[in-house]
């Protein structure tokens, strides 16, 4: 369990500053996590964009059902 924690706790000290990383970095680091051989690290850096500005451009109350606001 405490390799899991290690790891999450790595991804995200590499992907804390994202959006200021460009394109070759952001391949970098999905191609040191994922470990299957594939061509589509470029797909997986266009989705994570994507869904970074999505998450920016959106508050948390949108994305749930379950928010009471007072």
């Amino acid at each position: 369990m405490k390799e899991y924690v290690n790891l999450l706790f790595s991804i995200i000290d590499r992907i804390d500053n994202w959006h200021k990383l460009d394109f070759k970095k952001k391949k970098g680091i999905l191609m040191s996590f994922i470990v299957e051989p594939n061509d589509k690290y470029e797909k997986y850096v266009k989705y994570f964009d994507k869904y970074s500005d999505f998450l920016s451009k959106n508050s948390f109350n949108n994305l749930t059902k379950d928010i009471i606001t007072l």
